[in-house]
């Protein structure tokens, strides 16, 4: 459209006729606002992977006949945080018995089956485990965060330097008209602009991906608390029996 050219036209050239601090503004606006959009991409595949790796570690953990089945599949699917616990969960369960594989055979050991001593093992080292994947998760979020309460401020301080600006040609020229005070008004509000276009996504990121990670945070919580059940199932069956 001719209007939407001409408006774009306009926009770039005063972006090239703008000061050498308001360049500088934009510039560092610019940065903020590529990083932000390349983490929010980056941030997106992670999930959308995290959630296709959990799903097929599900499957396979319905579809698991013995403990160390489950842990095999739980090898392929890493990338899943209820996979990353069951590993933890494997690994502190059979530590004493030469590898993870035998966990099977972490019940043989005594007649009365796990004690509570080794449950809460198990329970800290997939505590650790989750901990360990919240921080993966959340990593490089902060730097949305930062970019969302920068900008605005890197944005308005731009606008600060357009209309002094303004006010310089004004005192130059001696004249308030619309020929003087335009350049910098313009300035002004490009610097508002460019600092509301980094921040406005950033943020939207930030809350999107945070909400992510809590809910991970609460499924792995749930996942851990139905592992301590699964192992202690045992232990409560041989107590029965020697009753």
């Amino acid at each position: 459209m001719p209007g939407q050219t001409a408006l774009n036209s306009s926009v770039l050239e005063l972006v090239l006729n703008a000061g050498p601090i308001a360049k500088a503004v934009l510039v560092l606006l610019a940065v903020f606002s590529l990083a932000s959009w390349a983490l929010i991409v980056d941030k997106w595949w992670e999930f959308r992977r995290i959630n296709r790796e959990t799903d097929r570690f599900r499957h396979g953990y319905r579809e698991g006949r013995k403990l160390s089945q489950v842990y095999a599949v739980s090898r392929r699917h890493e990338a899943s945080p209820l996979a990353s616990l069951y590993i933890a969960a494997c690994q502190e369960a059979a530590s004493h018995l030469g590898g993870p594989e035998a966990v099977d055979h972490v019940f043989e050991e005594a007649e009365e089956g796990l004690s509570a001593d080794r449950l809460e093992s198990i329970n800290r080292a997939m505590r650790r485990a989750a901990s360990t994947e919240v921080a993966r998760m959340e990593r490089y979020l902060p730097f949305l965060a930062t970019t969302a309460s920068a900008a605005p401020f890197i944005g308005l301080f731009g606008t600060v330097v357009g209309v002094m600006s303004s006010f310089h040609g004004i005192g130059q020229s001696g004249s308030a008209s619309l020929a003087v005070v335009a350049p910098g008004i313009s300035e002004a509000l490009i610097a508002t602009a460019a600092g509301l276009g980094a921040a406005i996504p950033a943020v939207m990121g930030y809350n999107f991906f945070v909400n992510k990670v809590k809910a991970w945070a609460i499924e792995m919580e749930s996942f851990s608390l139905d592992l301590v059940n699964l192992f202690a199932r045992p232990a409560v069956k041989a107590t029965r029996m020697v009753k």
